[in-house]
């Protein structure tokens, strides 16, 4: 080390601590009310309201994917100083939170209808400010830039007129009304699901066919539910269907209840299917009800609430699942079943809350009409007002949209936005506004049920800006900016948001752009579960990890509407990315780098200066294209690729033979390109690993804080080709170096006498460090040789190893790689030559085998080769 290599101390600690540094800074930044929003500005607006976790949520790594991107966003904008609203809350989460409070309430030995209906959600509110809300804190934790000054909960006062206020409206506009229809009923949360609240499991049962009537009147149809024969007012056929062309519009005998019962005709009916014929049971299965519609059939519902028989006769009382057993043995006895197959693998509804298998039910529900209102959201995206990411998930959008059900809208539940709807003495029905006293007097009652919680969350983007007021935020924040979120919600809240916005804000869009991103696998593709024992937490890995390494984990495998593959290691990848950014800035800071001053002009700068300026300015330009065009994974990995490998591996070790060997000019101007480049990575990765950036950027630029620093803008004054070349010139000989020096079993310290010939492109010093490389002596005799092609022309290297390499343990150390490498090659062609693992394994997952495979092999032919030119002994 020369006299310019300074000495100079930093305020860095030796490492990043992220345990001691993250939440202290994080409560700096809302202190400073950085993440506050001034409606009043006169900046361009940019705004994202949060899907509201559940109040009874905790942080799962889909929360961390979701929230990483919304910040990153939030951020880089709020840097390119635009006016951000990133506005939190939490959705009531009806179903949950009453499951929740009534198993507190089951602990105490009590019921809901103990406590009675007011007492009863006094409760639950009371659970809500004791232990709702524990996602909020978690979010801090992994740095969510929120305005905590706007935080809203669906249950609101302003959220519930919002709620009462579309209620009206489409009431009123004959868009909501009353009627029995098929719902998906749980039968312990007693209560109407909507399709989300429903998972559909594959699950062992049973499939029975049963011979309804008798000689030429006989017809078989099969069935995995029994016991809902009892409700049969029908059997259909397909129209076109030969073989039962002679018994429709007859009558065949229901067994076990002596009710006959008619043959229709029906074009739903696949004929392909088992026998062709099926039951039809109005009551207890959606399509089947379709047919019973129109062939006016009767509706028999043979179940309770609680899904036991209330069919008159033997098997009444029984549970469902007693009753099906006990129908098929009585079928038996009577000669009337054909054939038994178990066990019989299908799809079957499953309570997402408390695992309940579903039971289909008519009943009568609130519903909304949705043909116009999936009209107006299907339109808002075919004109671009709302544009969709990635533009291939618009088909999935439009397949919804174009293709709506009726939705049901009312819960049988106590905690919840209740049906504003009150019911008279005399069959009156009366709807009642937010504005409006409810009827009062004697036999007036209010429906007991409350709506679905999408309808409130529908109106997310809307009511958490004030609306159905006039407000400040209102006007300048709505429509939002973004709504970023899974694809597994584009139906169930997207489409809700999208036909309640539209419609409600007189054709206003509820968010310029929806971004969809992919669902949380393990490493081998799989979905996480707890029952698989798979699932990773995000607060595990904060602990672990850090939120910053946590957060870039997750960005770096965030492509649009594709599912992310994680394990531990990606983890640790990223904090030791974090570690080499600190010690690069360590370094730089140790070495006397600076923003104070201006850039110098290109012409004083060395090629290796202009060369990483030009490529930080290619840089800059190409995080813009990816981030507009919501490209995370390829925004994470272009900044990784540049700070590990352009900035870390190449300029630094260049930039040292500058600092330590250079003049005094020269050492200037390398202080300079490295605060200059410093300051300009650390901002471009600050939406991505707040902390660390954070910490690093104050210390290098003195500056206030990243929150509010500029955002870097593209630059071209320094590109230069000729520099690029030369470079890259250095990069190509010094790996080729690194590889040879390897496979004649150097050590990567090992200093070794080399002659270098027919290299000029001006960094022959700068090499010789990297790999290192003394001159050649006097009596110099070469043992072994490299040729290089660079663009230039060949350069030629001769190594002096004598005395450098103990031939029998590199014999040893080979043979020994040679065998890990022949292990590597034969368990990846096992796999890739196993057919069902081809078929399952996820794309990613494939190709890193296929490239394991490529590297054993090479690595194979390489140690050979090596072993090959060892002398004998």
């Amino acid at each position: 080390m020369t006299e310019n290599a300074p000495q100079q101390t930093t305020d860095l600690p030796g490492a990043w601590d992220p345990a001691a540094e993250e939440a202290p800074m994080y409560d700096r930044w809302v202190a400073a009310g950085y993440f506050t929003a001034d409606a009043s500005s006169g900046k361009p607006p940019f705004s994202i309201v949060l899907p509201p976790p559940n109040v009874t949520g905790s942080l799962h790594m889909g929360h961390a994917l979701n929230h990483t991107l919304m910040d990153a966003m939030s951020r880089r904008r709020r840097m390119q100083g635009y006016e951000v609203l990133w506005l939190p809350g939490m959705d009531h989460a009806g179903i949950a939170t009453q499951n929740v409070v009534e198993r507190q309430l089951a602990g105490e030995g009590l019921s809901r209808h103990d406590l009675g209906r007011e007492k009863f959600v006094e409760r639950v509110w009371e659970w809500k400010a004791e232990y709702g809300g524990k996602i909020l804190g978690q979010m801090k934790r992994l740095g969510d830039g929120v305005d905590w000054s706007r935080e809203r909960f669906t249950m609101d006062e302003n959220l519930s007129k919002a709620v009462q206020t579309v209620f009206k409206n489409f009431y009123d506009e004959g868009l909501i009304y009353r009627a029995e229809r098929i719902i998906n009923w749980c039968p312990r949360c007693q209560t109407a699901l909507s399709d989300i609240e429903v998972d559909h499991n594959d699950d062992d049962g049973e499939l029975v066919s049963i011979r309804y009537g008798d000689g030429d009147g006989a017809i078989v149809v099969a069935t995995t539910r029994a016991e809902t024969m009892l409700g049969d007012t029908a059997v259909a056929v397909h129209p076109d269907d030969e073989r039962y062309a002679h018994l429709v519009g007859t009558e065949v005998e229901l067994p076990l209840t002596g009710r006959r019962i008619p043959i229709v005709a029906d074009k739903h009916v696949d004929p392909e299917f088992g026998t062709g014929a099926v039951k039809v049971t109005p009551a207890h299965d959606p399509n089947d009800f379709e047919i019973g519609r129109r062939h006016d059939l009767p509706m028999l519902t043979i179940m309770n609430e609680r899904a036991e028989i209330t069919a008159p006769g033997p098997f009444e009382g029984l549970d469902r699942f007693e009753a099906r057993p006990a129908v098929v043995a009585a079928l038996r006895e009577a000669g009337r079943i054909v054939a038994e197959k178990r066990p019989y693998v299908h799809a079957v509804g499953h309570c997402s809350r408390c695992d309940t298998v579903v039971e289909p039910r008519l009943s009568l529900q609130w519903w909304v009409k949705v043909e116009e209102l999936a009209r107006l959201a299907g339109d808002a995206v075919r004109d671009g007002r709302t544009k969709i990411h990635p533009p291939e998930l618009g088909k999935r959008y439009f397949d919804w949209v174009d293709n709506m059900h009726d939705w049901t809208i009312s819960r049988q539940l106590w905690w919840g936005h209740r049906i504003p709807v009150y019911y008279g003495p005399d069959g009156e029905v009366v709807c009642v506004g937010p504005d409006e006293q409810p009827p009062s007097g004697e036999g007036w009652t209010q429906d007991p049920d409350v709506l679905d919680t999408w309808f409130s969350s529908g109106l997310w983007p809307m009511s958490t800006l004030g609306w159905p007021s006039s407000s400040a935020d209102l006007a300048k924040f709505y429509p939002t900016s973004v709504l970023s979120t899974g694809y597994d919600i584009l139906f169930f809240w997207v489409v809700r948001m999208m036909m309640f916005g539209v419609h409600q804000m007189d054709g206003k869009q509820p968010f310029d752009h929806v971004y969809l991103h992919g669902l949380i696998r393990d490493a081998q593709g799989k979905k996480m579960s707890k029952s698989r024992g798979n699932v990773i937490d995000p607060l595990e890995w904060m602990d672990a990890y850090g939120a910053d390494a946590t957060r870039f984990t997750l960005a770096r495998g965030a492509n649009p509407g594709a599912d992310m593959a994680l394990a531990d290691e990606w983890a640790a990848g990223s904090r030791n990315f974090c570690t080499k950014l600190w010690n690069a800035t360590k370094f730089a800071m140790m070495n006397g780098a600076s923003v104070a001053s201006a850039l110098p002009p290109a012409a004083d700068l060395t090629e290796a200066d202009r060369w990483i300026l030009g490529r930080l300015g290619a840089l800059v330009s190409e995080v813009d294209g990816l981030f507009e065009d919501f490209q995370f994974a390829k925004v994470a990995g272009a900044l990784y690729q540049f700070t590990w490998n352009e900035l870390c591996d190449w300029y630094l070790e260049l930039a040292k033979v500058q600092l330590y060997q250079g003049d005094s000019s020269r050492v200037a101007a390398t202080r300079s390109v490295l605060g200059h480049v410093l300051d300009t990575v650390l901002r471009l990765l600050h939406p991505f690993i707040p902390f660390i950036t954070e910490k690093l950027w104050t210390a290098l630029t003195g500056g206030e804080s990243l929150v509010v620093a500029a955002w870097p803008v593209p630059f071209e004054g320094y590109a230069d080709p000729v520099a690029d070349a030369r470079i890259a010139d250095v990069q190509k000989l010094v790996t080729e170096i690194r590889r040879f020096r390897a496979d004649q079993g150097l050590k990567p310290g090992q200093k070794v006498a080399a002659r270098l010939a027919g290299y000029a492109g001006g960094h022959e010093e700068a090499i010789r460090s990297l790999v290192r490389l003394t001159p050649a002596s006097d009596d110099f005799a070469a043992s072994a040789s490299l040729e290089v092609a660079l663009a230039d022309g060949v350069v030629t290297l001769e190594l002096d190893l004598s005395g450098t390499v103990d031939v029998a343990a590199e014999r040893k150390r080979l043979q020994k790689d040679l065998a890990a490498a022949e292990k590597e090659l034969s368990q990846t062609e096992a796999k890739l030559g196993n057919e069902a693992f081809i078929a399952k394994a996820p794309e990613q997952v494939v190709a890193k085998i296929k490239t394991r495979k490529e590297t054993a092999a090479a690595d194979i032919d390489r140690i050979t080769a090596r072993l090959a030119t060892l002398p004998a002994s």
